[in-house]
């Protein structure tokens, strides 16, 4: 609940809704040193492949381009079926090595202290 209420009151939180206003997902982001960084995004799995994913960040990266930012980023995992290939449908790149910029490098070693498998994690951008 603290990631939420910090995404709703100092970033972007979206969520999408079926009728009834029932949930069914959320795409959230923060804007750091000019990037719109994706901190989380999800879909209920009995909601997912219909689209709403897709719509929620194309919302996201419409209102980062609308203020005038350098592009997206986020970090996610590199072997998960529709994780990676997910993001790069929308234009997102794997940033790797010595192109990965500071501040992605800083959230992959604190994931990696928090617990995630450092080969399981990557960074990608997308520059608008």
């Amino acid at each position: 609940m603290e990631e939420f209420s910090k995404l709703l009151h100092e970033g972007l939180l979206l969520a999408a809704f079926v009728p009834g206003e029932i949930p069914v997902g959320f795409a959230g982001a923060f804007i750091v040193d000019n990037w719109l960084h994706i901190a989380e995004a999800d879909v209920h799995p009995i909601w997912q492949r219909q689209g709403i994913g897709r719509q929620l960040m194309n919302a996201l990266l419409s209102e980062g381009k609308r203020r005038g930012l350098t592009g997206a980023s986020l970090t996610t995992d590199r072997y998960a079926p529709f994780n990676a290939p997910f993001y790069a449908s929308l234009g997102f790149q794997i940033a790797e090595g010595r192109v990965i910029p500071p501040r992605l490098r800083e959230l992959l070693t604190a994931e990696v202290a928090s617990g995630l498998n450092p080969q399981r994690r990557v960074a990608m951008q997308l520059f608008y």
